[in-house]
């Protein structure tokens, strides 16, 4: 690294300013409150030289919380002469009442809040971090080139036309002024394989160059490269390398507790504590944000890590010194806890007076955990951020329920909580935050194809060009359009909770006109979801003769990014469609501000759905937002009607593929005609007395496995009884000899051509569920007038060799001595498939179950309660496929841990539970026992809802008419 000396000519007459280098996604990664002292800073900078565009709102908002950061409290005449003083924004004076009345709304916040406000708001604007470098492209059309964690960024005066992520390319050289992109080969589309921009001279281009290597280098690496041993004589090319510690590097030395926290000053603050801050019972010491304006810390997300900044010299100790103005009290001494953040700060022995943390989160019996489940930050003591380990499933006493134990890092005790600001009241904000954050967690799910398999595919070259051109060019437009669509929804919804905050503000805000906009462009990417069967079907062909192929997605699904099965997260934009049909339903059908039946609410919905069918949908109350909603419900209304019949044939057929790869001895289960009806556990009659055994019912066949050898969580195959001749029969024995001489309560008797089984359930319901889908099944077979489908595998024939007896009562030794050849080496998997979930819970899942479950997703930030506190944890909860996942936030690209709800009951704390708060809902299986905690009424009940749904799944499996 050259001195500083070296790099500038006249280094006496040059002034030098601090200035970040690496803007990360989310700030609330930074784990130092001084390095979001020093960020907010530069973002302050930003605004004041017009880097930093947005509206005028958006920059009276920032503008608002620098003041309150700066000056504290609002007091009129010290504002005003501040701003006389002190420039935030060119030509503040047009904003200068907007700017007065948002600060007024920020009582109490102390210093460090409202710089996280700042960084908070900031990184949604889409110039947040970006540093423009003037270029022109190949036809001499004037550009503007960027970078950020994400790429290389291409903008248009403003506006961005186009983003090179960093998996798409392949290198990034120059040449005297001209600056070279070159993509992969697959992942360019419509551009051609190396693009060329020019710079205004050398100097400039291989700066830019320079600033793309340190970038890439800080998020996408590891560690950094080792320098390239240099040629004697000759050397071709820079041989500038990033020096400077990676991301993740930044992430381990915190985790170990490498930074040391020194205190420091903050020389521009003014802070003035108010008589609401004075009165108060307890000091904030974490802060919350509505789910738009903030998100914690994530370890997915880049951590421009301030560690390496230095702090300013320690404060010497002394009272507070406030400003007795507009009614401003000075405070009288105190304890450090009941200091302004800055104080506590500047403490020496600040640390010391923070109480001990919890516990950190140990993996226990049956929990189904990627990595330890950090608590969220405080603003005096945030987490450190830890990489994420494989937990293997332990032994399952009572089934897969995990127990989420008090993660390290302080929660938010119940006296210190925060205020919150109050959202807008009006029902259509919070349908329209539901879509907003299940859209946050759609795009996630759409980056696991577009950027994370994309890149696996690759790096190995395992898939057929035209598979994979075929791949890339369905779901690419799609990723694109969502991500837009998101963009849009974010910004609408920002200005809302602004509205809603400002004085006498009414917090109404139209959304309808993005809805209708946005889904009738859905209409013309019809074909592109419709190619999303050929892509499935086709990687489904490819997989079977491939080997290297079905290798690599093997080994993607073991990776902690894809937390479902490959081929679910291809189905997703087809699910997507019917989670806008019914998120919309609810917005057309919610009820009006007179209403006096909000319970009705669920029933309207559904009936929107097909009240839409005959025309224009005008429901009760309708004004000018309504219609636009209407029409984008009738958009998305005649998109899912083309696809429903494609999307339930593809679910049968992603469902079908799963088990033919996690069954071992069998073969040609995925079929044409083949229907997955139901799978759970029941348990059969052996020699050795009731055997659990995972049973699988299709359209043609009941198949039944066991629990492959010790080590292993693939299911071996033990029957296979065709349903045509099949009989059902029940015996209830007279009640004197049911203690004695039955086996168990619930069984029944399941008579084949060649096998006679003993099954018993768990409970009457779960009996009745299985004999009603046999029933509808086997009849369903009896009058099927078609050829009959070949049986999988060879199983059958090998049973028809035996006598009856030997068929009826299995040779239990096979278990003992495991599977073998197959199922060694293929333990790895996840733990909270629905197949091992009704394995442990002895339970069950139709297709009618699943079909439900595809419309009942929901996301969002929840308020988790310590077991052996009173602290509460926020956490990004995503509910899909029957399992809670939990993330620090909606960025990060993994899950830490999940939580499969099949078997828990969902209700309301009883006066025992000692919950004193509202929106509290209680998840309880067995002795495991939850509380989470919505942030409104209206989530409150939605989670209530879903989560009912998926955890009870009281559906039968449909015949295929009567889900069409």
């Amino acid at each position: 690294m050259k001195p500083i000396v070296r790099q500038i000519r006249r280094p006496k007459n040059t002034v030098l300013r601090l200035a970040v280098k690496f803007f990360p996604p989310d700030p609330g990664q930074l784990q130092e409150e001084y390095t979001r002292y020093l960020f907010a800073l530069q973002l302050k900078r930003d605004l004041l030289e017009e880097r930093l565009t947005c509206t005028d709102s958006t920059a009276a908002l920032l503008t608002s919380h620098l003041l309150q950061s700066e000056i504290g409290d609002y007091d009129e005449e010290l504002d005003r002469a501040h701003l006389r003083a002190h420039e935030y924004l060119p030509g503040q004076e047009r904003a200068l009442e907007k700017i007065l009345a948002l600060h007024r709304e920020h009582a109490g916040q102390t210093p460090a809040e409202s710089d996280f406000q700042v960084l908070e708001i900031a990184r949604k604007l889409e110039m947040y971090g970006i540093r423009f470098h003037t270029a022109s492209d190949r036809e001499g059309a004037q550009i503007k080139l960027a970078v950020s964690h994400t790429g290389v960024l291409v903008f248009q005066s403003t506006t961005k036309i186009n983003t090179f992520n960093w998996s798409r390319l392949r290198k990034l050289s120059f040449k005297r002024k001209r600056f070279l992109v070159k993509l992969h080969p697959e992942a360019h589309g419509p551009y051609q394989d190396t693009l060329e921009f020019l710079l205004g001279s050398r100097d400039e281009c291989k700066n830019f160059w320079k600033i793309c290597v340190e970038h890439h280098t800080f998020f996408r690496l590891s560690d950094q490269p080792k320098p390239k041993a240099r040629a004697v004589l000759f050397s071709r090319g820079s041989s500038f390398r990033y020096s400077g510690r990676t991301q993740k590097q930044l992430v381990d030395y915190v985790r170990v507790g490498g930074v040391k926290r020194t205190p420091y000053e903050r020389r521009h603050s003014k802070t003035r504590v108010s008589l609401h801050t004075l009165t108060a019972d307890l000091p904030r010491q974490s802060i919350s944000f509505p789910e738009g304006m903030r998100t914690p810390a994530s370890p997915s997300a880049t951590n421009a890590s301030s560690c390496s900044v230095p702090a300013s010299p320690p404060a010497p100790p002394g009272p507070l010194h406030c400003q007795d103005r507009g009614g401003s009290l000075p405070p009288p001494p105190a304890p450090d806890a009941k200091r302004p953040a800055t104080e506590r700060s500047s403490s020496p022995d600040a640390s010391q007076a923070q109480p001990p943390r919890p516990p950190a989160l140990q993996p226990c019996q049956g929990l189904s955990v990627e990595s330890p489940l950090p608590s969220p930050s405080s603003q005096k003591s945030p987490p450190s951020l830890s990489p994420t380990s494989q937990v293997p499933l332990g032994p399952a006493e009572q089934g897969l329920s995990p127990v989420l134990s008090d993660a390290g890092g302080a929660g938010m005790d119940d006296q210190e909580e925060p205020r919150h600001k109050c959202p807008p009241e009006d029902e259509a904000y919070f349908i329209a935050k539901e879509i907003l954050t299940t859209e946050q967690t759609y795009l996630k799910d759409l980056e696991v194809i577009t950027v994370w398999f994309r890149s696996t595919l690759v790096q190995e070259d395992a898939m057929p060009a035209e598979l994979m051109h075929l791949l890339f060019s369905s779901v690419d437009p799609i990723y694109d359009f969502h991500k837009g669509f998101l963009h849009e929804v974010e910004q609408r919804l920002a200005l809302w909770e602004a509205s809603a905050s400002a004085p006498g503000g009414r917090g109404r805000c139209r959304i309808g006109d993005i809805l209708r906009r946005n889904m009738l462009q859905l209409k013309a990417l019809g074909g592109r979801f419709q190619r999303l069967a050929q892509v499935l079907e086709e990687l489904e062909q490819a997989s079977r003769h491939l080997k290297r192929l079905e290798a690599v997605c093997r080994e993607f699904e073991l990776q902690k990014v894809c937390y479902l099965p490959l081929h679910a997260f291809l189905l997703k934009p087809g699910q997507r469609l019917l989670h806008y049909r019914r998120l919309l339903g609810r917005l057309c059908a919610r009820p009006g501000p007179g209403d006096p039946r909000p319970a009705d609410r669920a029933d309207r919905a559904d009936r929107a759905d097909c009240r839409v069918e005959g025309g224009r949908l005008c429901p009760p109350g309708a004004g000018a937002e309504e219609p636009l909603c209407a029409d984008a419900l009738q958009a998305v209304t005649e998109v899912t009607s083309e696809l429903q019949h494609s999307l339930v044939r593809l679910e049968n057929l992603q469902k079908l593929t799963e088990l033919q790869r996690d069954l071992v001895g069998i073969e040609n289960l995925v079929a044409p005609d083949r229907e997955f009806l139901r799978e759970g556990c029941l348990h059969t009659l052996t020699k050795q007395g009731l055997q659990p055994r995972m049973f699988f019912l299709f359209s043609d066949v009941l198949l039944y496995t066991s629990r492959g050898a010790s080590g292993t969580s693939r299911f071996r195959m033990r029957g296979l009884l065709p349903l045509r001749g099949m009989l059902l029969i029940v015996l209830d024995p007279p009640v004197e000899e049911r203690q004695n001489e039955w086996p168990a309560p619930h069984c029944f008797t399941i008579y084949a051509a060649q096998k006679t089984v003993v099954v018993a359930a768990s409970t009457q319901l779960e009996k009745e569920k299985w004999m009603q889908d046999l029933q509808a099944a086997i009849d369903a077979a009896k009058h099927s007038s078609g050829t009959a489908l070949g049986l999988p595998g060879s199983m059958v024939c090998a049973l028809s060799r035996r006598s009856p007896d030997e068929v009826s009562l299995e040779q239990e030794s096979e278990d003992a001595r495991g599977a073998g050849g197959p199922l060694e080496g293929q333990g790895r998997h996840r733990a909270n498939t629905t197949v091992h979930v009704c394995w442990h819970r002895s339970t069950s899942v139709s297709r009618a179950d699943r079909s439900a479950a595809v419309e009942n997703q929901l996301s969002g930030y929840l308020l988790r309660k310590f077991k052996n506190s009173s602290g509460w944890q926020k956490l990004w909860v995503v509910l899909t496929n029957f399992c809670l996942f939990f993330y620090k936030t909606h960025q990060d690209d993994y899950p830490l841990a999940s939580l499969p709800l099949l078997g828990y009951q969902v209700s309301i704390p009883r006066e025992a539970d000692g919950i004193h708060k509202e929106h509290v809902f209680k998840l309880q299986f067995k002795s495991h026992i939850y509380f989470f905690r919505a942030e409104s009424k209206y989530t409150f009940r939605r989670w209530m809802e879903v989560i009912e749904k998926a955890s009870s799944c009281p559906g039968r499996a449909r015949p295929p008419e009567e889900e069409a």
